[in-house]
């Protein structure tokens, strides 16, 4: 074997095999290999970041911004359509923007219009209802605003869904020209489709001048680095909002020509958008255009309130291409791109229409890959070559000086003519191929010394010893089925409290950890194992890796615990911000348990694994804490907990169906220990509070009303769960389920 191992022929037979596999990895592009890649043109972005356009560039680009300060004086978004259109009516007219264009679709009616208000308004005489109904329609304003003005409706894609009506689509405005038909087959394979599009309100799409798609996809690790200039719904071409917006302002300053858009394409895929013949923008086979960003500045936003207001500098408008666009947090419009984290969506939109306007955006021409593939094929061959001539060293510095040579050349590419070329796959497979030459060659050499036996006895002792330590036989995968209870639990409106720390993450951070800390140990005292923690979640379980007999009332015990403990961090931090002068939000908890058969063991993959369990009643303990929310109560247990629990007060909350499950599940509630299981009360609130549950499914509605009521006195602070069967006995009432109803309720929401 050491022989063959060390025959130049067969060294030689491995590394070209080493090779082609090399060549077909490339070729296959894994998801991995994409990753790596695209973190390297990452890389160059961070290194060399776009340079904004100079000042007195005729089409600049700005974001006005509904950002908090907006949302904040003016009000929740959405707005009342008359805001929006005076809002665009002072950007065309008192700033004289070149174009406003949404990232937002106006798909519903204003709920503020007159129509809207006077069908929910109750006992208005017919009198006044007319008198409201005779008002200017919101819509209808905004539509009439719109029109005459460059204004673009933005569009959202939808990726799966029923197909579109006969009469939906078309309503485009850049590609109107392309009718369906044979031409548009070839492109319509490369390009991206979707089944439908979330459309604006028809009149006012039938008076915009411009139309178009805002809707993009982050590559696989959720940085966006690409954003589609066309998209294909039904065999229909369809623009994005950024060349959308180009067109209707060079329609503008054509006075008014009607100017339209052609995808430049091949046999293999789309090659540039054109819009007239002024602007042509390169895109990849699948029509995406790379975003050559610039650092985030708020130079480019403008606030919403600003404009509204009248105190906008001019300046900073006046023949800009505007976006209407939100930073608000709230509004979870937050991507990540090659320069940040965490940007507003709309950016995106601002940065490629400014790559646009200034001719600087980059290019990955399809030929890339076999440049890459040139560059593997040629190293090796070089490798292969200089190594049993040159010796490790010299052929070290030779591989090493033309690796730098190609990461220059990828640089320069980059640097220079905004070309985007890989490099560090090619890199890579030069020196794995050198490092396995120079092995082979070092095992040969060791071949040829005296006492052969010896010193390769030596050699492999070590070696096997290494070997078992990375891939050791003993980490091997498995578990086996056991009869758990399961525990979450989450703190309610978690978003609310952490606005209170923004600009000051040490806080949040420590507030987090004096809610886990102590939750940690009533768990831990009580036999339970932290499986993990998700953010502000705990998630735990009881009768493993150690058997426990008792594992019901450990876990309902711990949970009735951590609720007490809640309650007395909640004094800590209502005196805290007392003292800093900040709103109080109360620490609330819910909590879900669930008991049944699950797989515990070692999970993950042979690098890295964590004891941990999964099924299907992990699943529904999950679904029950998120349910204890919707029933106004702060701990839900499924009915094997409920069984066990003979040592507790608990109450049937429902019959039902969680997200994600089929069969309905009856869910059950704690409100005390065997002191309150003992009590009088107690006992009285059980017998009517399951009287009106049987009444209620027995479709006794005034019964149950009634029953209601009474159970309310018992125990005042279920007033939220008691709310909730009011609520439904009412929709019951005016609409009864019909005899065949079983009494399931099902939940929509997790």
């Amino acid at each position: 074997m050491i022989r063959l191992l060390t025959n130049w022929k067969f060294t030689y037979t491995i590394a070209f095999a080493m090779v082609v596999a090399m060549v077909s990895i490339r070729i296959a592009d894994p998801l991995p290999l994409q990753i790596m890649r695209n973190k390297t043109f990452d890389l160059f972005q961070q290194i060399k970041p776009r340079v904004e356009p100079e000042e007195g560039y005729p089409i600049g680009v700005r974001i006005i911004d509904l950002d908090d300060e907006s949302l904040e004086e003016i009000s929740q978004w959405p707005w009342p359509r008359t805001i929006v259109a005076e809002l665009v009516r002072k950007l065309v007219d008192e700033y004289g923007v070149a174009a406003v264009a949404f990232d937002v679709v106006f798909a519903e009616p204003d709920r503020t219009s007159p129509r809207q208000l006077a069908d929910t308004l109750a006992e208005v005489t017919p009198e006044i209802r007319e008198a409201i109904l005779a008002l200017p329609d919101n819509d209808e304003y905004f539509a009439s605003i719109i029109e005459n003005r460059p204004v673009i409706l933005g569009q959202a894609t939808i990726p799966r869904g029923d197909p579109p009506q006969a009469d939906d689509l078309p309503r485009i405005r850049g590609f109107g020209a392309l009718a369906k038909g044979a031409d548009l087959a070839p492109i319509d394979q490369y390009l991206l489709n979707f089944a439908n599009i979330e459309r604006n309100l028809s009149i006012l799409e039938d008076a915009a001048p411009g139309i178009g798609l805002f809707s993009f996809q982050p590559d696989e690790d959720n940085v966006v680095r690409r954003v589609p200039m066309v998209v294909a719904v039904d065999g229909e071409l369809y623009p994005a909002l950024s060349v959308e917006s180009l067109r209707v302002v060079l329609e503008r300053y054509a006075g008014g020509q009607e100017l339209s858009m052609l995808v430049k394409y091949d046999a293999t895929g789309a090659e540039t958008i054109n819009v007239g013949p002024q602007f042509s923008l390169s895109t990849d086979q699948s029509g995406h255009a790379w975003v050559y960003y610039a650092p985030y500045t708020r130079d480019r936003y403008v606030s919403a309130k600003d404009v509204l207001n009248g105190t906008a500098p001019t300046a900073a408008l006046q023949n800009h291409i505007v976006i209407l666009g939100t930073s608000a947090a709230g509004l979870q419009d937050i991507r990540a791109t090659p320069l940040a984290n965490a940007l507003p969506g709309v950016e995106v939109h601002a940065q490629i229409l400014e790559n646009i306007l200034s001719g600087i955006f980059l290019k990955r021409y399809p030929e890339s890959i076999l440049v890459e593939l040139g560059a593997i094929v040629g190293m090796a061959m070089l490798v292969m070559i200089l190594l049993p001539f040159g010796g490790a060293l010299w052929s070290l510095l030779a591989v090493t000086a033309i690796n730098g040579g190609l990461v220059y050349g990828s640089w320069y590419l980059f640097s220079v003519e905004y070309q985007l070329l890989g490099f560090l796959y090619p890199v890579i497979c030069s020196f794995i191929l050198y490092m396995f030459l120079t092995f082979m060659n070092y095992m040969r050499e060791e071949q040829q010394k005296k006492q052969v036996r010896g010193a390769f006895a030596q050699y492999l002792s070590p070696a096997m010893v290494e070997q078992l330590a990375k891939n050791p036989d003993s980490l091997q995968l498995g578990g086996e089925m056991r009869n758990m209870t399961l525990l979450f639990s989450d703190i309610r409106g978690f978003t609310t409290i952490s606005e209170q720390f923004r600009g000051n993450p040490v806080g949040l951070v420590d507030l987090i950890n004096r809610f886990l800390t102590p939750m940690t140990g009533i768990i831990l005292e009580r036999k339970g194992t932290i499986d993990k923690y998700m953010g502000d979640c705990i998630m735990a379980f009881w009768n493993a890796p150690i058997e426990d007999d008792d594992q019901i009332d450990h876990a309902i015990d711990a949970a009735i615990t951590m609720i007490d403990e809640v309650e007395r961090l909640n004094v800590e931090v209502e005196a805290e911000a007392i003292e800093a002068g900040r709103t109080f939000y109360p620490i609330k908890v819910g909590v879900g348990i669930n008991t049944g058969e699950v797989f515990v063991g070692n999970m993950g993959s042979d690098q890295r694994f964590d004891y941990s369990v999964i099924g299907d009643d992990v699943n529904l303990a999950a679904r029950l804490e998120g349910q204890s929310k919707s029933y106004g109560v702060m701990i839900v247990i499924g009915e094997t907990t409920r069984d066990g629990a003979d040592n507790y007060a608990t109450l049937e909350l429902d019959l039902i169906k969680v997200k994600g499950k089929n069969d309905a599940v009856r869910i059950f509630t704690v409100i005390g220990r065997s002191d309150v299981l003992e009590s009088d009360l107690f006992k009285e609130l059980a017998d009517k509070h399951q009287q009106m549950l049987d009444s209620y499914r027995g479709q006794e509605w005034s019964k149950a009303s009634a029953l209601v009521a009474e159970c309310r006195v018992l125990r005042p602070d279920l007033d939220g769960f008691y709310d909730l069967y009011v609520e439904r006995i009412a929709e019951f009432q005016a609409d009864p389920p019909g005899d065949d109803w079983d009494g399931v309720f099902t939940a929509t929401t997790k």
